[in-house]
């Protein structure tokens, strides 16, 4: 009798685990098209992402691609690539004229803080953020950034290849703007993409804007959304000229605008957009920032 039993008990101990294999196996899907893995139908896990996915077929995995591809390429960044004032903390602006980067430690000052800094001092003697003492020539300030360069600073990088490009060595600005953008410096990514246009014609050459426009720069943003608008892809040209809009940018709220007018924006969105530009033009304010430029101060105190 209690081996009866045991064999019952055996047997539907084996039927339960074959039926949550069966389980198991319908709940795996292909990410894409949505089928599950039964009878002949084999599914692929992907390996080139953290992601746990599976497919069906190479062309699901290519179309799934895509779309999360475009789910971050269209997300909002909090911020555009410029990032704060290291001493304020404020926004810094799109302007460049508003802001200065200085050799020595690589950092980029608003006009505000170094209006302060003059002002407390009397003249510019040293940096606003590090104290260092002021270059006293063009020469002296490249060495500085070279220096910077050894320590694989990415932003003296950048400055580094922006000299060799002035001076029609494109093959060194172009090695030191890649391993820039290896390092995170966005700016590089806009750079990289039209130094390419002239080597090739390929759906890959905006792949720098793309990461660029994804790091929250709106100059390769607005780029995006011209290059969506003359390929006829207007829904996804309004959706860049929108997010770079929200993050200052002047020229794309001018083409929102335009948009606006033809009746490719709904009033309420272009309405948004107009409230988010201006709040973040207002990021930007400071009353040592406004009376900087009431008084005509523009950062620009380093050798150039």
């Amino acid at each position: 009798m209690l081996e009866s039993i045991l064999n019952i008990a055996q047997r539907n101990l084996n039927k339960s685990g074959e039926d949550d294999v069966d389980l198991a196996a319908a709940n795996k899907r292909c990410a894409s098209c949505g089928v599950a893995e039964i009878n002949d139908i084999k599914l692929m896990i992907c390996d080139d992402c953290d992601l746990i996915s599976y497919y069906c077929s190479d062309k699901c995995q290519e179309d799934h691609r895509n779309e999360l591809r475009d789910e971050i390429l269209f997300r909002q960044p909090q911020s555009s690539h410029i990032g704060d004032c290291p001493i304020c903390c404020l926004p810094l602006s799109l302007d460049a004229s508003k802001s200065t980067m200085y050799s020595c430690c690589s950092k980029v000052i608003c006009s505000g803080c170094s209006f302060a800094n003059q002002e407390m001092g009397g003249r510019l003697e040293s940096c606003p953020f590090c104290r260092t003492p002021q270059p006293k020539s063009e020469e002296e300030r490249d060495k500085r950034f070279l220096k910077r360069v050894s320590a694989n600073d990415p932003v003296a990088i950048s400055e580094i290849g922006k000299k060799h490009y002035k001076e029609g060595d494109y093959g060194s600005a172009f090695k030191y703007w890649t391993k820039g953008a290896e390092l995170g410096v966005q700016e590089e990514f806009s750079v990289l993409n039209r130094m390419m246009l002239g080597v090739r014609r390929e759906k890959q050459e905006c792949y720098h804007l793309e990461e660029a426009a994804i790091a929250g720069h709106p100059t390769a943003r607005y780029l995006l959304g011209t290059i969506e608008w003359m390929n006829g892809g207007e829904y996804r040209a309004m959706k860049h000229f929108i997010i770079a809009s929200n993050l200052g940018c002047d020229q794309s709220l001018r083409s929102l605008k335009r948009s606006y007018e033809y009746g490719l924006v709904s009033k309420d969105d272009f309405a948004a957009a107009l409230r988010a530009h201006q709040a973040a033009v207002d990021a930007t304010k400071s009353p040592q920032r406004e009376e900087a430029a009431c008084r005509g101060y523009y950062s620009k105190s380093e050798p150039k």
